[in-house]
């Protein structure tokens, strides 16, 4: 009792103390009650400037960034007085306590709890109960602060939610209408949930692909706290979800990680008893993909948790259920809030046990595999290199000459020959444990029903050949030696051609119009043989340009490319440099379709890969203009995936197909395929499979959704047969591991080229149902189908798939500037 009484008393002091420097209520604040208005993301951070004002001894605010529509990313930390002072110290010794930094770790006992908002920007109540629950932190809640670092992102997704809110604000009739057939519910292409670039962020985590991202992994691991929640809404008929979490658990996570969600579940479930608020627990949303907001942290230590509230985009302020309910947006941010507060409370009361278990969780000596050791291209490597200190993840160069262990190439024990150009990853690092969740070769599945993708191994991804090995492999730590090397003169130069870093040479090279070729076989010159693909620039071609061997030169250097020089158009073997076989590239006017009917994440990752991967120019065509748009401007048009049924009508199937036929490429990715499977004209079809004889009709009601998983892949790894001598595949090998996530097959083209396909489909790494395997054998990948002096080229398996799949993105580059040379250009 006692304690209690002390506790009142700093609560109550603390609340007086804010009182007296006129802390405003978020209603007071914005000039309306929180609530029956959306706030603009400057609203939501102006009131967190004004608390900091107002307190600055219990809050701290930072920006850590800023999207690319240029607004400021932002972190509160909140705590009392005597840890805010202490703020670095606290958090150095975290980081102590995991081997994370030098020096020896004393007693924590503070929690830090992150809690991030609004990570989707339609599911917009959570930044609205990011400011409430600021607020009643620092009066109702203040005792709790006196142990706990509370680290709130009001929103990790400014733009996404800005894009909503404005077109809400606008849209929306006053007061607003609850039927759900209102305009004000029905969001226009391409919604408020994703970023900028119209990429998930909750999906980013890991592969960090968007600067928000990138931004946020730079203080996440500054921090590493011991709780981490991502609030999220569901379907407007859904009740509140929270932890625990949904099976499959990936097997890294601790003991201890699913008890305490149990616990947190548990204190949510008190609160909404109280109220009379339905929820759920422990269904759909499991902790296997690793680059979510929930599993990232996770398997960094944390207890890392989805909360959902139902509503989502189509709910606004207010709307009718199914179930006769006006769910408004008040009723959500108060959920979000009661979840909140939740959070911070078990936090405090289980400060010291989070710091214990945090710190075992980074003893890493059990793990199966105890090295990762890679080989390949060495720009591959390096792109690899980036996405590890992204995460803080160290590598390593082998010291030997032989490693044996779990092959990746060829799926069995082998063994493979080291040089000091590998690279290896060890897993007794304190990450260890996300070491092996991404390089680990199969995902352990104790439940197929999953949320998400179930592979995603980086040596597949990356296109580098593996072996795990089970016994730690001698290594030392790698030094950069780094030659600067000028362009002699010469009649020409050689580049190779396997890598993306290739790849934005070329399209630095043509925007600064320099003309370059490309040799559709292989060549040997002053004693070095060059691949298929391998780009070729000669002074002969480039007399347009009086500062050629300048400008060739920075940018040679300005994307660390080495180029060979030759003195003679005569090689030691054919082709000759002169040779037809040696080709000019065109600099593509390249076009892709947006807009309904498109799937707004594919044209997100076209949009980003062009302009912050590729950094080549890109037109986008709304699919509305499409009738009226003059194609002959274009040597490529690009179809995301999506469902083109109306877009595609007779007249603009026509006009597509005549713009082919004239020299234009075309280059159709995954559902866009649809739009052309069976149709006359066209040597794409459906694969049909035969009935493997199960009677549908007697699978008993619960055993439908289990059954249809025989059916599904989701996200799995299969090897493909390449033809690398076709320019679609040059700078490939001969197989081809692609990421297939779904179960569309088509058969292989009659009258055209197979470039890649599925011979024996045996699963690598993920889940595939039993009925998809045998259906995809002598399956198309990637094909091109000649039409008059056109092309088109068929993507069965997205390869830019949230743009982490690298491996897969120079056959991108090639249907762009390889593929039906012989086209028309300007």
């Amino acid at each position: 009792m006692r304690q209690f009484i002390c506790q009142l008393l700093i609560a109550l002091s603390s609340f007086s103390l804010i009182n007296s420097q006129s802390l405003q209520t978020p209603t007071d604040f914005l000039g309306y009650e929180i609530g029956t208005q959306f706030s603009r993301h400057h609203q939501v951070i102006d009131y967190f400037k004004h608390v900091a004002n107002a307190i600055p001894s219990q809050v701290k605010l930072e920006q850590y960034g800023e999207t690319n529509e240029r607004r400021p990313l932002f972190l509160a930390f909140v705590s009392s007085e005597q840890n805010l002072k202490n703020l670095n110290a606290i958090r150095e010794n975290n980081l102590r306590q995991a081997d994370l930094l030098r020096g020896t770790a004393n007693k924590n006992d503070v929690a830090i709890v992150w809690l991030s908002y609004n990570v989707h920007g339609n599911e917009a109540s959570s930044s609205e109960a990011a400011m409430l629950t600021l607020y009643k932190l620092l009066t109702e809640k203040n005792q709790l602060l006196e142990n706990t670092i509370v680290i709130i992102d009001p929103c990790v997704n400014p733009d996404g939610r800005d894009r909503y809110v404005n077109w809400y604000n606008e849209t929306a009739s006053k007061p607003y209408d609850i039927d759900r057939q209102a305009s004000e519910h029905n969001e226009p292409w391409p919604g408020g949930r994703a970023n900028h670039y119209l990429f998930d962020l909750n999906r980013d985590w890991v592969w960090a692909t968007q600067i928000e991202t990138q931004n946020r992994l730079k203080v996440y691991n500054k921090w590493m706290p011991h709780i981490h929640v991502d609030f999220h809404e569901q379907g407007m008929n859904e009740p509140y979800y929270f932890a625990p979490a949904a099976e499959p658990y990936h097997e890294i996570i601790t003991d201890w990680q699913r008890e305490f969600q149990t616990e947190i579940g548990k204190n949510h479930a008190k609160y909404f008893d109280a109220n009379g608020w339905l929820f759920f627990t422990r269904e759909r949303f499991d902790l296997l993909y690793p680059s979510y907001g929930d599993t990232y942290p996770t398997f960094m230590g944390a207890i890392g948790m989805t909360y959902e509230q139902g509503g989502h985009g189509m709910a606004g302020l207010g709307v009718l259920n199914d179930e006769g309910h006006v769910l408004t947006l008040i009723e959500r941010l108060t959920h979000h809030t009661t979840t909140s507060l939740s959070t911070v409370e078990i936090a405090s009361f289980n400060a010291n046990k989070l710091n214990t278990e945090f710190s075992k969780f980074f003893k890493n000596e059990d793990l199966k595999y105890k090295s990762y050791v890679l080989k390949g291209e060495s720009d591959k490597l390096d792109r690899l290199k980036t996405l590890l200190d992204k995460h803080e993840i160290t590598y390593e160069r082998p010291i030997g000459t032989r490693v044996s262990g779990y092959d990746y190439t060829l799926g069995r024990q082998s063994n493979m020959s080291l040089s000091d150009e590998d690279l290896v990853v060890h897993s007794d690092q304190p990450k260890g444990k996300m070491v092996k969740v991404l390089f680990e070769p199969n995902t352990k599945l104790v439940d197929s029903l999953t949320y998400d993708i179930t592979a995603w191994s980086l040596p597949y991804a990356y296109g580098l050949q593996g072996i795990a090995t089970t016994t730690k492999v001698n290594s030392e730590i790698i030094s950069e030696n780094k030659v600067d090397v000028s362009l002699a003169e010469a009649y020409g130069y050689i580049s190779k051609w396997n890598s993306m870093e290739d790849a934005k040479f070329l399209a630095s090279l043509l925007k600064n119009n320099i003309k370059v070729r490309f040799t559709e076989k292989p060549l040997n010159t002053n004693g070095t043989n060059f691949e298929r693909g391998s780009l070729i620039i000669t002074k002969g071609d480039n007399k347009h340009l009086e500062n050629f061997t300048t400008l060739l030169n920075e940018i040679m250097k300005n994307h660390g490319q080495e180029l060979t020089p030759f003195f003679s158009g005569f090689s030691q073997n054919t082709p000759d440099i002169g040779s037809p076989d040696i080709k000019l590239i065109n600099k593509q006017k390249v076009a892709v379709l947006s807009g309904d009917g498109t799937s707004s994440l594919n044209y997100g990752e076209i949009w980003n890969f062009f302009e912050n991967q590729l950094e080549y120019p890109l037109t986008s065509i709304n699919t509305d203009d499409l009738g009226r748009t003059n194609l002959d401007k274009f040597n490529v048009l690009i179809l995301p995936n999506g469902y083109y049924g109306r877009v595609l009508n007779e007249s603009n199937f026509s006009k597509i197909n005549d713009w082919v036929k004239s020299g234009g490429t075309l280059i159709a990715i995954d559902g866009a395929l649809r739009s052309m499977a069976g149709k006359e004209g066209f040597s794409l079809k459906y694969k049909v499979s035969e009935s493997l004889g199960e009677d549908n009709n007697l699978i008993p009601y619960a055993d439908r959704e289990r059954q249809y998983t025989n059916n599904m892949i989701t996200g799995a790894i299969f090897k493909a047969k390449v033809d690398n001598t076709h320019p679609l595949a040059f700078g490939y090998n001969k197989h081809y591991f692609t990421l297939k996530l779904n179960s569309s097959t088509y058969d292989l083209l009659d009258g055209g080229f197979n470039i890649a396909h599925i011979s024996e489909p045996k699963v690598f790494s993920g889940f595939a149902g039993k009925n998809t395997i045998e259906k995809l054998r002598n399956t198309l990948v990637f094909g091109e189908e000649r039409k008059g002096n056109g092309s088109i080229i068929y993507f069965v398996d997205n390869v830019l798939f949230r743009n982490f799949w690298d491996n897969g993105k120079l056959f991108f580059v090639n249907s762009i500037f390889f593929v039906n040379i012989n086209a028309f250009e300007f």
